[in-house]
């Protein structure tokens, strides 16, 4: 493991481009590997979690030609994905296990094994196997619900489904078998979740509609989708952002960032705790929107230092900022009064058990946090002393470390630190870019 220390900083100036988005880097690969057409996908996020979904496209048949700035992935239709020699290695892309299976339950007579690493061989797939075995898939799994699992391709059938809890991963799961099911597929949420999947399905010519928090996919004998580009990721750059927030004298501008409606909860919830972020960040849709926008809106936004006061963070708002909840609980060690963050449960079966690993990282480098069974309570203290933190092989838990050090007193050092590199792995750079 590589261990990284992050002294304070005097502040961060300066603008940067986040990293391209990770949640729509999948989901392109994966539906372009259904399309019937090549498509061209620019500003693919090159890390190690989304090339894990190229190889899976690859390993089912699909041709991936890698260009300056752009792949080209030639696929194989929507019901035509070719059985693999061996299994899928799924890395520790936990996106890349949930959606993927959708596609493949609808491959009538064809079997495929995915499988992962440690990490991923401790995430939970029950949720997916639940709603396919509904729609007739056969779902064999390790002690019932882990990786590596095997999916025996059958013919489906469209369902009614209600989530127990909000997922955008499991929601576009069942939406893909959907495509190939016989009938209308309707998946229903306790709250919105992230809408990634309808778009680009909306854009792929797939009738996709919603009403409140219920989406319908309707049978399609093909997808026909035109290139893409894929925005900065919001996720990603909200590190630098609350670094920005955090630090006193800082101000950076983030440019060309993704600013989806479901991709935003986190700049709502630290607005609302007096952080200064400036822009346009889109609106939920209305009441009677039930199409969606076939693309995710770009913006620039201007962030800049100022003090902050505790919030609560409800359950019906966890989907929307789901990982960025680690760094609420970092603002919340900083601002005046309690955090608060309730129905994330989520949070458990992350790449880490995140509730637990950010409420131990934190509390070691001098915060007053504790872990509740659906989140955390933070009672800010002004800020936090340093120290050391572990990453355990968690990506965001390593750049949560990095900021924590940038804001600190007496820096942290982040061990594991090569862990940013799944979905960020310019991100000591872009942080010292700011710090010059």
């Amino acid at each position: 493991m590589t261990d990284v220390r992050f002294a304070p900083a005097g502040r961060l100036r300066g603008s940067f481009v986040p990293p391209p988005d990770k949640s729509v880097s999948h989901r392109a690969a994966l539906l372009a590997g259904m399309a019937s057409e090549p498509v061209v996908v620019r500003n693919y996020l090159d890390a190690a979690d989304t090339n894990s979904t190229l190889a899976a496209v690859a390993a089912v048949g699909a041709l991936v030609e890698h260009r300056p700035d752009e792949k080209v992935i030639r696929g194989t239709g929507l019901r035509n994905a070719h059985e693999p020699a061996g299994p899928i290695d799924v890395g520790n892309a936990g996106t890349l296990m949930r959606l993927m299976p959708g596609w493949l339950a609808a491959q009538e007579g064809r079997t495929f094994t995915l499988d992962g690493d440690a990490s991923i061989r401790r995430r939970p797939v029950d949720r997916i196997a639940e709603p396919l075995r509904a729609m007739g898939a056969v779902i064999e799994a390790t002690d019932e619900r882990l990786p590596p699992f095997t999916v025996h391709g059958t013919r489906l059938h469209a369902i009614d489904y209600d989530l127990p809890v909000a997922s955008a991963q499991v929601k576009s799961c069942v939406l893909l078998a959907g495509l190939a099911a016989d009938g209308v597929t309707s998946v229903t949420e306790p709250a919105a979740s992230r809408d990634h999947t309808e778009r680009m399905l909306t854009r792929a010519g797939a009738d996709v509609r919603r009403h409140g928090t219920t989406v319908s996919v309707s049978n399609l004998d093909e997808l026909v989708l035109e290139d893409l580009y894929v925005p900065g990721d919001p996720s990603s750059a909200a590190f630098a952002i609350t670094a920005a927030v955090l630090v006193p004298g800082s101000r950076i501008v983030v440019r060309d960032c993704g600013v989806n409606w479901t991709r935003v909860g986190f700049l709502r919830i630290l607005r609302r705790m007096g952080g200064i972020v400036l822009g346009d960040l889109e609106d939920p849709p209305g009441p009677d929107e039930e199409r969606f926008s076939p693309e995710d809106p770009v913006t620039d936004l201007d962030v800049a230092y100022g003090p902050l006061t505790g919030t609560t963070v409800t359950p019906e708002e966890v989907p929307l900022a789901i990982d960025e909840l680690p760094l609420v609980a970092l603002l919340g060690c900083f601002a005046e009064g309690e955090t608060v963050v309730t129905g994330a449960e989520e949070l458990k079966v992350k790449e880490s058990d995140r509730i637990g690993t950010v409420v131990d990282g934190l509390r070691a480098l001098g915060g007053d946090i504790e872990a509740t069974d659906d989140g955390f309570v933070v009672r800010g203290t002004g800020g936090l002393k340093g120290g050391e933190i572990g990453s355990h092989g968690d990506h965001r838990l390593a750049m949560l470390g990095a900021v924590a050090g940038l804001a600190s007193r007496e820096g942290v050092t982040v061990s594991g630190m090569e862990a940013a590199a799944v979905s960020y792995p310019g991100f000591t750079q872009d942080v010292s870019s700011l710090l010059s």
